[in-house]
């Protein structure tokens, strides 16, 4: 606001001096600007009169280079024919004219001529003319007509001469209707003796229909004429121009014919109006395609803008004059306007002004200012010292402090700029600014800044705080991180636990997100609930939370915190009517024992919490060394991992399925091993979580199914192959296409097929799970369902689910035949699979003992040990071939 009072302070000043000008000088003034305008107009003009003119050349360009690609493959296409034909005479070996003119007209040869010329356009057909130019064979019509052509021009310079192989001319039609444009080409003996010739034609109207597709406008035209100025189409048509020579002429009109591509102004030879050309030369033939607009054509547009531009000038030029002769009898009214608009800026300004002079009298002062502190007009005035109002300030209570130490402290810095934020007494905070004036004096502002600042303040507080639990989030965690450390070279330790709410995602994705959010909210509570005053709770995100410890290193006050927490969190949470059973891992590294640095002590409580949830969920472990020597060789295992597709070191082993009935291998499960070129065989247990975990588990799924069915396509066709499918492989809700494409790569019927799945697969989201479970019964292959009892078991899995197969753990195989053993719930099993008429399979039988158990209670199959391990494909091609020899 003080910019715009400097401005119109200025303004006046030059106002004053205008008054005492010459007139002469505001006459030459306005007379310059007249002049630049026109100046201005009139190579405004010029430009755009060459713009107009560049842009007519720019499209004729391109529709003559168009059209010259157009018409280069028609007639590359057109030219097909003839020498295919040619070809064909030519190499009959035929050497005198009589023997051409005998062999050629013949039905034999009219048919040859008739296959080829299927599916062309043209007037007449394909026309095999003897040596004395007579029609001897057509394409059209058998017998030919009486047609001779030895009196045109084009069939004379065939015969002639040898070296002309083409000749094209536009001609009065004798084989149909008007003139017609001949491509004819000349068919030579062994020694290049004229033997005759093969000729096609066309009419001028095919050719101008094309150019009626251009639509170039008004005034244009598009032509095609022979390199020799031969005239053979033409849009707008006129019949009495189409085979006239236009080769005669200017040099600049001879040079349409003679150069490749043109673009050039001339007379027209037809009309006498200035043209713009464009021409080119066709590269597969002597054709040139010239395209043309009249200069009026062109000019139409720019004769407009100049009309328009020339009365705008004029039109500017009176105004001008206008104004100038107005100026002088609004000088003093525009004063007063002035003067209005200032005020009226001034009084709707959402800041209070006030500006003093050196005396420290009140020049100008706003409404804004006297409703700001509700001030009295009749004090607060134009004239009035400094201290008089901020003592009126006092007395109506809207100033707090001492008068004449507040206006001291002012008049003390009137030369410098200042600011301050001060509250009043009803809580509102103004921003006070003063500004030293050019001529002594000061500007002051005051600026209501209470929602600005409380805005700033929630933004703060939303950059900062989980706006779910309003706990602090892993910024303001970092923060105070840093301030813990620094403050290590005190003797002052802490503690940092990482905290994972477990199975979370199987609430959030069976509960809903309302759920789950008023769970982590709850979550929040119990965490602030757990801790000191001087402690920090924090949300890292999404059902991560952190708590740091200040002031202990004692791990048996930590053990203690951890367990009042797990405590804490297992107390069931009502959200929304629903009782939610919670548990948690906890981590903790302590600092200064386990490091000084921020990301080293966070990545140790996160290392300690992902032991924690490795060895069983639901409780805590504090960070020892080992846990980053595993987290190292996890990292190396997964890169390692990464590599193993590509370099091959993956293998396939198979272990039969044995049919207790018959003791007869009837089928075999493919199991994933890895060779690691230092390492030697990783054991699957190593390797597969590291796979699911990183997601690397759907490729090498894929290539153990593709595999596995390549390698089973060999065996005997009653050997089934079983393959295992991950979780991961199952969510991707393409396994079935994946399926489809490896069973028709391999070959292997789909009734050979047996997919194992795990109940892990259906605990998430059973509705999609069926649906995919039923694409993949579509196929034709088999599901079963492998460790039944290890997990969440559910009986309606049976009843809902297509499985032909049930795999018994090995768990409840290994004490069969002991006392209290697991007989009597692989008892049940066989009979529930019984039921729903699916088959079963008892895993990890290494005794005879548990076979006879397990063929008496019914099972269907078992592998393990007993009969043999995983082996390679070659070890179990010969155990299938000596089982085919004993059979």
């Amino acid at each position: 606001m003080g910019t715009s009072i400097r401005w119109t302070a200025r303004m006046r000043a030059l106002l004053r001096r205008w008054q005492g000008a010459p007139l002469t000088w505001l006459i030459v003034g306005g007379f310059v600007l007249m002049v630049a305008m026109a100046i201005g107009t009139a190579l405004t003009v010029d430009r755009f009169r060459q713009n107009a003119i560049e842009s007519g050349r720019d499209s004729l360009e391109n529709s003559v280079r168009l059209l010259a690609r157009h018409f280069d493959r028609e007639f590359a296409d057109f030219a097909v024919l003839q020498k295919s034909v040619i070809a064909e005479l030519e190499s009959h070996g035929i050497e005198s004219a009589d023997v051409f003119r005998s062999e050629m007209a013949t039905l034999a040869m009219h048919e040859v001529l008739r296959a080829k010329a299927s599916g062309w356009s043209d007037v007449a057909g394909a026309n095999v003319f003897d040596a004395g130019g007579v029609l001897i064979n057509s394409s059209r019509r058998w017998p030919v007509a009486d047609i001779s052509v030895a009196d045109r021009d084009y069939f004379n310079r065939l015969r002639n001469d040898p070296a002309t192989q083409e000749e094209i001319e536009v001609v009065p039609g004798r084989l149909g209707n008007g003139p017609a444009i001949v491509f004819a080409r000349r068919v030579s003996g062994p020694h290049g003796e004229f033997l005759g010739m093969v000729s096609r034609a066309i009419t001028p109207d095919q050719l101008e229909s094309f150019f009626a597709s251009s639509g170039l406008g008004e005034e244009s035209s598009i032509a095609m004429h022979h390199q020799n100025g031969q005239l053979l189409a033409r849009i707008p048509h006129v019949d009495a121009m189409i085979g006239e020579n236009f080769r005669n002429g200017t040099p600049e009109q001879r040079a349409v014919f003679e150069r490749t591509f043109v673009t050039t102004q001339l007379a027209s030879p037809i009309d006498g109006k200035d043209r713009i050309v464009a021409s080119r030369l066709l590269t597969g033939e002597p054709l040139v395609v010239v395209a043309t607009k009249s200069l009026d054509a062109t000019l139409a547009t720019w004769r407009t803008q100049t009309k328009f531009f020339v009365f705008v000038a004029v039109l500017s030029i009176g105004l001008l004059v206008l104004t100038l002769f107005l100026i002088f009898r609004q000088m003093t009214n525009r004063l007063s306007v002035e003067k209005q608009r200032l005020d009226t800026a001034m009084n709707t300004m959402t800041q209070g002004l006030l500006m003093f002079d050196q005396d420290q009298r009140l020049i100008v002062c706003n409404r804004r200012y006297i409703e700001m502190y509700g001030l009295s007009t009749g004090v607060v005035k134009p004239g009035a010292y400094f201290r008089d109002v901020i003592q009126h300030r006092y007395d109506t209570g809207s100033f707090h402090g001492d008068v004449d130490a507040y206006c001291d402290d002012i008049l003390d810095n009137v030369g410098r700029t200042q600011s301050a934020i001060v509250e009043t007494a009803d809580g509102r905070l103004i921003e006070v600014k003063n500004q030293p004036g050019a001529a002594g004096g000061w500007l002051a502002t005051h600026d209501d800044v209470s929602e600005r600042i409380r805005a700033d303040e929630r933004i703060a507080h939303m950059a900062h705080y989980d706006a779910l639990t309003d706990l602090p989030n892993r910024v303001l965690m970092r923060g105070h991180l840093e301030r813990r450390i620094a403050e290590l070279a005190q003797g002052k330790p802490f503690a940092i636990l990482y905290i994972d709410v477990d199975e979370f995602k199987g609430v959030n994705d069976s509960l809903g997100h309302e759920v789950g959010d008023e769970l982590l909210r709850q979550v929040a509570n119990r965490l602030r609930a757990c801790v000191s005053g001087n402690d920090l709770v924090a949300r890292l995100g999404g059902d991560e939370f952190a708590i740091i410890k200040a002031g202990t290193c004692d791990e048996a006050e930590l053990t203690n915190l951890a367990d009042n927490i797990l405590t804490a969190l297992r107390t069931p949470v009502n959200c929304k009517g629903q009782e939610i059973p919670t548990d948690a891992s906890i981590g903790i590294a302590i600092a200064p024992d386990h490091g000084d640095n921020l990301d080293d002590l966070l990545k140790r409580a996160d290392l300690a919490m992902y032991a924690a949830k490795t060895e069983g969920r639901g409780t805590f472990r504090i960070f020892i060394p080992e846990y980053d020597a595993k987290a190292r060789q996890r990292r190396q295992l997964e890169l390692d991992l990464r590599q193993a597709l590509t370099r091959g070191e993956f293998e396939v082993h198979y272990q039969p399925l044995v049919d207790l009935a018959a003791n007869v291998v009837t089928g075999c499960e493919a199991l994933l091993r890895w060779r690691h070129p230092e390492r030697g065989m990783v054991s699957p247990a190593d390797f597969i979580p590291v796979a699911e975990d990183t997601g690397l588990i759907g490729e090498i799924g894929e290539w153990v199914l593709r595999q596995a069915c390549t390698e089973a396509a060999s065996w005997p066709g009653d050997i089934h192959i079983a393959v295992n499918v991950s979780p991961v492989q199952f969510r991707s809700r393409t396994l079935a296409l994946k399926v489809a494409a490896a069973l028709a790569e391999s070959g292997l019927s789909p009734d050979r097929l047996e997919l194992e799945v795990t109940e892990t697969v259906l605990i998430r989201d059973d509705e999609e799970a069926l649906t995919i479970l039923q694409q993949l019964r579509e196929l034709g292959v088999r599901i079963a369902l492998d460790d039944f009892g290890t997990g969440y078991s559910s009986l309606s899995y049976l009843h809902r689910f297509p499985f032909d197969k049930i795999k018994i753990d090995r768990s409840f195989i290994s004490d069969i035949g002991q006392s209290e053993d697991s007989s009597p719930i692989v008892q049940a099993v066989v009979h529930m699979a019984a039921a729903r008429r699916m088959a079963t399979t008892a895993e990890g039988v290494e005794t005879e003992a548990q076979r006879e158990v397990l063929r008496q209670l019914g099972c269907s199959q078992m592998q393990g040990w007993l009969f043999s391990p995983a082996v390679p494909a070659a070890k179990l091609k010969q155990l299938l071939s000596k089982q085919a020899a004993a059979a």
